[in-house]
C-alpha cells in the first residue's frame, strides 16, 4: 500500500501556500473536498476570492496532464467540463473552479432522476460524438482480460476464497469470453469508463463531467450502463430499462452507430455484467491492497445487479450458476462470521 503523501505536513503547507499564492490571498483556509480512490486527492480552498479547489496530483504517484489533455478535447466539443484557472505541473497542482459540494448522486432522487439523466444523456451523447483521434487508446481485448482478471484473482481467490473445479472454471472463461467478444464487436467510440452521477456536477448548464483522464476508444454501450447502473447508486430495472431505451432513441436521432434497440439492450445487459465483475474485483483490491475498505460495502449491489440480469440470458448460463452456488454462499458465511 502506497501511502496517501496528501496528508503529510509537508505536502500539505506546500498545497496551502500555493494556494493562497494563486489566489492571492494569504488568509484563504483549506479543506479536504472529496476522497478519491487513486492518489489525486482534491481540496476545497475558501476565502476573499470565494471558493476554488485545487488538484493534488503528488508527482511521481499521479500525472495531470492525461486529465488536462482530455479536458481540452472536451471543451473543445462543447461539454461542460471544470473552469481550469492555473497549474503548477511540477509541483503537481491545478487550481479549478468550484462546481460545489453534492455530485449529482447525491443530489438524484425518485422525483428528478428523468430529468437529470435526460440531460446527462445529452453530455454523453456529445461526448460519444467526438472523432476519436489517431493512436488513442483502446478498450480492446489487453483491458478486457485485465479485468477478468480481477474479477478472479481478488473477488474470488482472495475476498471469497474461492477455489473452483475445472468446470466451473471453464464455465467462468466461457462467460467471460463470450462478455468480451460481445463488448469487442459493438461499435467502438470515445468512452469516459466512468460516466456515472458520482462523476457527474449537478451545475446549470451541466451536468459538469469529472474524472475523464482515462477517455478510451471503447464499446458504445459502455457508458450507457455506467450511467444508470452506477457503483453507489441503484434504480428498478423497469426503470433502467426504459432509460436506456430512451438513450437509444436520442442517440439514433445523434446519428451514432448504435444497433436495433433489442441488440443495443441486450449488449447493455452483457456490458453492465462485464463491468459489474470487474468493479468487484476492484473493490476488493482497494480493500486489500490499499486498505480503502469502504468500497466493500457496494458488494452486495454488484450482486444484486447480476441477480436481475443473469436470468435474462442463456448464453451465460454458467456465470448464473456460480453466482448461485458458490458467491452467495461464500458471502452469506463471511457475514456470519
Amino acid at each position: 500500500m502506497t501511502p496517501d503523501t496528501s496528508l503529510e505536513p509537508q505536502r500539505a503547507r506546500q498545497r496551502l501556500d500555493w494556494a493562497r499564492h494563486q489566489l492571492g490571498d494569504g488568509a484563504a483556509d483549506i479543506e479536504r473536498a472529496s476522497v478519491d480512490a487513486g492518489f489525486r486527492s482534491y481540496w476545497r480552498v475558501t476565502g476573499d476570492a470565494g471558493s476554488h479547489i485545487v488538484m493534488d496530483a503528488p508527482p511521481g504517484l499521479e500525472d495531470p496532464r492525461p486529465w488536462l489533455r482530455m479536458r481540452e478535447l472536451l471543451l473543445a466539443h462543447g461539454l461542460r467540463v471544470p473552469a481550469l484557472l492555473a497549474q503548477d505541473l511540477d509541483a503537481g497542482f491545478l487550481l479549478l473552479e468550484d462546481l460545489g459540494a453534492p455530485t449529482l448522486a447525491r443530489l438524484l432522487d425518485d422525483g428528478n432522476a428523468d430529468a437529470w439523466f435526460d440531460r446527462a444523456m445529452e453530455q454523453l451523447i456529445r461526448l460519444q460524438s467526438i472523432p476519436v483521434p489517431e493512436g488513442f487508446g483502446h478498450f480492446g481485448e489487453a483491458l478486457l482480460q485485465r479485468d477478468a482478471g480481477l474479477f478472479d484473482e481478488w473477488f474470488l481467490q482472495r475476498h471469497l476464497g474461492l477455489a473452483l473445479d475445472c468446470g466451473e472454471i471453464e464455465g467462468l472463461q466461457l462467460a467471460q469470453r463470450r462478455l468480451m467478444d460481445n463488448a469487442l464487436g459493438q461499435a467502438q467510440l470515445m468512452t469516459h469508463r466512468d460516466f456515472m452521477p458520482r462523476n457527474l456536477m449537478p451545475v446549470e448548464d451541466g451536468p459538469a463531467v469529472l474524472d475523464f483522464q482515462d477517455l478510451v476508444r471503447g464499446p458504445i454501450a459502455y457508458d450507457p450502463v455506467s450511467l444508470f447502473k452506477d457503483a453507489f447508486l441503484s434504480w428498478p430495472l423497469e426503470r433502467v430499462d426504459g432509460w436506456l431505451a430512451r438513450y437509444h432513441e436520442r442517440a439514433l436521432a445523434a446519428g451514432l452507430p448504435v444497433p436495433d434497440r433489442a441488440t443495443f439492450l441486450r449488449d447493455a445487459d452483457w456490458m453492465g455484467v462485464q463491468r459489474h465483475l470487474k468493479i468487484l474485483g476492484i473493490f476488493s483490491r482497494l480493500h486489500y491492497r490499499d486498505g480503502k475498505s469502504h468500497y466493500l460495502e457496494d458488494v452486495p449491489r454488484f450482486v444484486a445487479y447480476l441477480d436481475e440480469v443473469l436470468p435474462r440470458h442463456p448464453q451465460l448460463s454458467a456465470l448464473r450458476s456460480l453466482l448461485e452456488d458458490r458467491i452467495k454462499p461464500a458471502l452469506a458465511e463471511r457475514a456470519a462470521r
